[in-house]
């Protein structure tokens, strides 16, 4: 069975996360782990197949740069098995994350993760070896894919800090929507990494989990939210990782990382399970070092959620109702078989139409000049691959950048609240009330619980606050139509065509280079301000100074449509093709 399956999960509460949603997808994983799909699907354990041999004088298999399709063909050659993956990823951890000690004297010391369940992830592993090896089949699209969790995102076997001590105790009864949905797919869940403090910004500090070093230069920042994923996949403690990102938490650690890291549409991805910081904005994301292993990611993690927790609303309006079934969801997404991109979508840049966002670039300094030269060098390459690549007017890109402001002020107190009361604290003693975390963290946080006091005094009577009700109906009316009309190349005010539309909308992710403070910006903000979904993509690593080998990734952000993922991984994938960007961390080699 799987891991989650034998955890109790008592009655909740509240109804923010339906027990029967989340005790479905755990059953279906169980069913899965165990060779019993349902639906047709023939048993694994029954279904008469070759045997897999083996090797037992196999070489070990090297994790740095480790890819899904890479790792399951070694897998089938008898090159590797499931065991030796995921003791070989926990090694890693051991001997790069933790601080300098007598057994890792070269420690690079990255605090990258809070904690690991690895005897519950190895017997996971053994259990799916007994199942390939005898007869040949995987579980699932994700067998064995390990994959690091952000520590806001529930599992039923290992507790959810949210990188605070006041949380130390949160141990949820069921795993996350997209975790009990990874589970059925193969994954295995590894651990939980480090993240700012309640996802509340870029520093990538937290009580629980210190502060995350960055994967190409460890005194560089690593971004944030989701700083603690950025890291580990960039030095290679996992396969894939799972972030959130309310208003640039996936793809400012991706750009600072070397990463492809994916913002979905929001309503894509449940929101079950999840510590929140603003429902309005918040959605999981992907964080991958191969735009094929965030696609495979993806797969799994969509789907229809009937929790009333999952925020699958019928429209991005934050009070749209619920989508009512997953035929509606289907509608809605036009979910395709997979995201992965074919082979073919190799050559997908060619005729594609991107749309540079000039404003959205930083004024050229002697500092800054080589992020700009390195980004437009990519445009460039873009172009010669047959893209069309042209500058585009985003209308009062200034006020729609800076004038609304993020929904998690405002909404954290209230939904956070909500998901703490959506279980029985007899089993964990968690606590169950914003109020009650702050009153904890008086104690137990002294230096942090201003910053938390803030959040649940804006949150109070929000429905009250003026600038609250303006970043709802008003701030989705202002800026949605003029996105729009940039991505259709037409004039907003006269709605007259420019030109034929373009696939994506393109700009940096930062401002600039990284540094000790990460100079984010706000460009991060025009995916989850419109609910479109947006890409942090690798285009290059500049060399920091002619002095020293260390380098430093620039990003750009793709831009799509609702719903357009697969342009979005299309794209990506192309560029990856033709210019593979990725440079291995130097922290972290091959043990």
């Amino acid at each position: 069975m799987s891991i989650s399956s034998s955890t109790h999960k008592p009655a909740k509460s509240l109804p923010s996360r339906f027990a029967s949603a989340s005790l479905l997808a755990v059953i279906t994983a169980s069913l899965v782990a165990c060779g019993g799909g349902g639906g047709g699907t023939p048993d694994p354990v029954t279904t008469p197949t070759n045997a897999i041999e083996l090797k037992a004088n196999r070489a070990a298999f090297p994790l740095v740069e480790a890819t899904v399709s890479g790792f399951h063909a070694a897998m089938a050659n008898g090159d590797v098995s499931c065991r030796d993956i995921v003791q070989g990823y926990l090694k890693r951890i051991e001997a790069y994350d933790a601080d300098v000690s007598s057994a890792y004297p070269a420690s690079p010391a990255l605090h990258s993760v809070i904690t690991v369940n690895a005897a519950a992830a190895l017997a996971r592993a053994d259990q799916l070896d007994a199942t390939f090896f005898k007869t040949g089949k995987m579980v699932g699209p994700m067998h064995c894919v390990p994959v690091l969790a952000k520590d806001n995102i529930d599992t039923a076997d290992m507790k959810t800090t949210a990188g605070s001590l006041a949380l130390a105790n949160n141990q949820p009864p069921d795993d996350a929507y997209i975790i009990a949905k990874i589970r059925a797919a193969g994954g295995i869940i590894l651990g939980k990494a480090n993240l700012d403090e309640f996802a509340f910004g870029f520093t990538g500090s937290s009580s629980v989990g210190g502060k995350t070093a960055n994967a190409y230069i460890a005194t560089n920042s690593a971004g944030g939210s989701s700083s603690g994923t950025g890291t580990s996949i960039a030095t290679n403690l996992a396969m894939v990782g799972l972030g959130s990102d309310t208003g640039g938490s996936v793809r400012v650690p991706a750009a600072v990382s070397g990463l492809y890291g994916l913002r979905p549409t929001l309503r894509l991805v449940s929101q079950d399970g999840i510590v929140p910081l603003a429902h309005g904005q918040d959605t999981a994301g992907v964080l991958c070092r191969q735009v094929q292993d965030c696609a495979l990611t993806l797969d799994a993690m969509a789907g229809y959620d009937a929790s009333s927790g999952s925020n699958q609303r019928v429209a991005k309006a934050y009070n749209a109702p619920l989508v009512g079934n997953a035929s509606a969801y289907a509608a809605m997404t036009s979910q395709p078989a997979t995201y992965v991109p074919s082979s073919s979508a190799a050559t997908a840049l060619k005729g594609a139409r991107i749309g540079v966002v000039r404003a959205m670039f930083p004024t050229a300094t002697s500092a800054n000049q080589g992020f700009l030269d390195a980004i437009e060098a990519a445009l460039t390459q873009m172009r010669a691959a047959g893209a069309i690549v042209e500058d585009v007017v985003l209308t009062d890109r200034t006020t729609i950048l800076t004038s609304y402001s993020s929904l998690s002020t405002y909404e954290f107190r209230d939904n956070l609240t909500e998901y703490l009361s959506s279980w029985s604290s007899l089993g964990d003693g968690h606590w169950r009330t914003a109020e009650d975390v702050q009153t904890a963290m008086t104690t137990l946080e002294p230096t942090r619980v201003a910053n938390f006091g803030f959040y649940v005094t804006a949150g109070t009577n929000k429905e009250s606050n003026s600038v609250y009700l303006n970043n709802l109906t008003p701030r989705d009316d202002y800026v949605i139509p003029r996105v729009t009309a940039a991505l259709n190349n037409v004039d907003y005010a006269t709605g007259a065509t420019l030109g034929v539309a373009y696939d994506v909308l393109v700009y940096p992710v930062l401002q600039g280079f990284n540094g000790t403070s990460v100079n984010s910006g706000s460009n991060n903000r025009l995916s989850p301000f419109t609910g479109f979904p947006a890409m942090a993509v690798p285009v290059a690593f500049v060399p920091a100074s002619s002095s020293t080998t260390a380098v430093q990734p620039v990003a750009i952000e793709m831009l799509a449509r609702p719903f357009a993922e697969t342009t979005l991984f299309r794209l990506a994938y192309s560029w990856q093709s033709i210019a593979s960007p990725r440079v291995t961390s130097p922290l972290a080699p091959e043990l």
